[in-house]
């Protein structure tokens, strides 16, 4: 396959400009690489990013994105994800999945065979078997496990506060607690269980898709939805301006919608690392120790990134390909 044929470029700095491009967050190739072919062998920009993500899915990248990762407080595994068109800015997403692997796919069809933009929960995976996606587990021996770990360490780390028994030592069931002030303790904060897959596609003329997909945060409560399938926080495409994906703490990030605030500056002229910049800095200007990066690209093949500086994650990286680089490139951003 072509994508075993992958040849990888770390670079630091910025690029452009050249279309069409792909860009997605991580260094995760084979995904740039499923979603440059597409874009090649004369798919569409919405082809691009369903196939950049689709990749990852089956890759279970990171397992962070994809069936058998991320387990919720009941052991159970489920998916979000969002495709936008740039051109009609029509919008398809869906959350808390459950029992259907093909995340990105259901939202691509809630966008193309709905008038809605977003599908929840048990709803959705009906949906989706309607449309012809299968059920299955998504559960796997990797899950089971990150699971009983989870139990056998009591619980921790956890998403309650305010409650008792003392969500920061005990497991469930929690009722209300005393009340006290707002984030006494900061939320669990692990550097792989963020990796949301991002994909940004433009065409040769300036056609423009954004997409993502991701099985949210490890030991979530149950029914919790992140940025990633909501559109200006996890994603944002416009064909007069640009596209934008973010990844990390969607908790905090989704509450800032720092792709669309980003495509908002490109259209007003800034370049994708300054927009992206000034994305994740409105963010932390809130909430200085948050983990996360967003990468942007313009209309004119310009593109960029910027990342929250955090003890363990100094650089964000991801990948590129366009004409000129020949393949999936790695790039990295240093954080601030």
């Amino acid at each position: 396959m072509w994508t075993s044929l992958v040849c990888v470029m770390l670079v630091t700095s910025p690029g452009g400009a050249s279309l069409p491009l792909v860009v997605n967050t991580w260094p995760f190739k084979e995904a740039a690489a499923a979603a440059w072919e597409a874009l090649q062998s004369g798919g569409s920009v919405l082809d691009a990013v369903e196939r950049g993500c689709r990749r990852c899915e089956l890759d279970q990248c990171d397992g962070s994105v994809g069936f058998g990762g991320s387990p919720d407080e009941t052991g159970e595994t489920s998916l979000d994800a969002l495709i936008i068109n740039g051109d009609t800015m029509e919008v398809g997403a869906v959350a808390d999945l459950r029992r259907v692997k093909n995340a990105i796919g259901v939202a691509r069809a809630v966008m193309e065979r709905t008038h809605h933009t977003l599908l929840v929960g048990e709803s959705a995976s009906g949906f989706a078997e309607d449309m012809g996606f299968p059920a299955e587990d998504l559960t796997t021996n990797t899950s089971k496990s990150l699971y009983t770990r989870w139990l056998q360490a009591g619980c921790q780390p956890n998403y309650r506060q305010n409650v008792v028994p003392d969500p920061a030592t005990a497991c469930g069931p929690y009722r209300p607690g005393p009340a006290r002030t707002p984030h006494t303790r900061p939320p669990p904060t692990d550097l792989r269980a963020h990796d949301t897959i991002g994909v940004i596609a433009i065409s040769g003329k300036g056609q423009v898709a954004a997409g993502t997909s991701t099985n949210g945060a490890n030991h979530k409560i149950p029914g919790r939805v992140g940025d990633s399938p909501i559109a200006g926080a996890g994603a944002y495409a416009d064909s007069s301006a640009g596209a934008a994906v973010a990844t990390g703490d969607g908790d905090i990030m989704m509450r800032f919608l720092p792709s669309f605030l980003a495509v908002e500056l490109m259209r007003g002229g800034a370049e994708p690392s300054a927009a992206c910049t000034a994305a994740i800095a409105r963010t932390k200007r809130h909430y200085p120790e948050f983990f996360g990066a967003v990468i942007c690209a313009n209309t004119t093949g310009h593109y960029g990134a910027a990342c929250n500086k955090l003890p363990g994650f100094p650089q964000f990286s991801y990948m590129v390909v366009s004409t000129e680089t020949r393949g999936p490139s790695l790039h990295t951003v240093d954080c601030f």
